[in-house]
Order: C-alpha cells, then sequence, then structure tokens
C-alpha cells in the first residue's frame, strides 16, 4: 500500500509540476528528470530534490533509503542522456556519477534541502550516488 502511494503521489507531482513548473512554492530545489527506460525504452519522468554545483544540477540517488539504487539511476547508467526540466525550461543534459570527494562535498548541502535525507542514509549500507547532469 505504501509504495502504491508512494507511485501515485510521485506521478502527480511529475504532472503538477509540468503545469505549475516554478509557481510551485516548494519547486525551488525541484526538477522533473525524463530518462529512457533501460528494459522497456519508454520515457519516464520523475520529480527529483537537486542541487545546484556551478554549472551543474546535481542529484542524489537515496531511493528513500532502500537497499535498492532508484531505477532513475539504473536507467541513467545504461543510457546517460537524458533531459531535466528547471522550472519551464528543459535541458539536454548527460549524467555522470560525481567521484567520492564531490559526494561528500555535497552531502551537506543534499541534508540541508532535505533532512530526511540524514534518516534515509541509517536505514540501509549502500552508498548513495550523487549524480551530476551536465549540459549536453
Amino acid at each position: 500500500m505504501k509504495r502504491k502511494f508512494q507511485i501515485w503521489f510521485t506521478r502527480f507531482h511529475g504532472r503538477l509540476y509540468r503545469l505549475l513548473g516554478t509557481k510551485m512554492p516548494w519547486s525551488m530545489s525541484l526538477l522533473l528528470l525524463t530518462t529512457t527506460g533501460r528494459k522497456s525504452g519508454r520515457r519516464r519522468s520523475l520529480p527529483l530534490l537537486y542541487v545546484q554545483d556551478d554549472d551543474n544540477l546535481a542529484l542524489i540517488g537515496s531511493n528513500a533509503g532502500s537497499d535498492k539504487p532508484p531505477a532513475w539511476w539504473l536507467n541513467l547508467q545504461a543510457n546517460p542522456n537524458a533531459i531535466a526540466r528547471v522550472g519551464k525550461e528543459d535541458r539536454k543534459v548527460v549524467a555522470e556519477q560525481a567521484g567520492d570527494e564531490d559526494a561528500k562535498r555535497l552531502w551537506p548541502e543534499f541534508v540541508k534541502i532535505y533532512k530526511p535525507y540524514e534518516g534515509y542514509r541509517k536505514k540501509t549500507d549502500r552508498d548513495f550516488p550523487v549524480v551530476f547532469l551536465k549540459l549536453a
């Protein structure tokens, strides 16, 4: 039941973001990421929190503390080309996993925008990948 609600909420939030963009009060650190499904080949979009890092957008693959990485990260590993919508602007991007130094440097920034990341980290032994989205 919890998983079904999470899927529904994510889809609803994505549609709302497409419609309202930056008019959503909580959208300042939110983007809509569109990847290509590694198995299906279908386009998949979902809202994700991000941190601006120079010219790059940085994401964290927490998957709410699950022992499995998020599907969007698996999709990007198979095909790093994606689209990031920030507000009403679509950007063609290429994903690249950040190194350990960058991941450690950005961790406090992720926690600053979303405190539950700390709790997610305690739920699993898995390292959360930090992913840079660079303009293509």
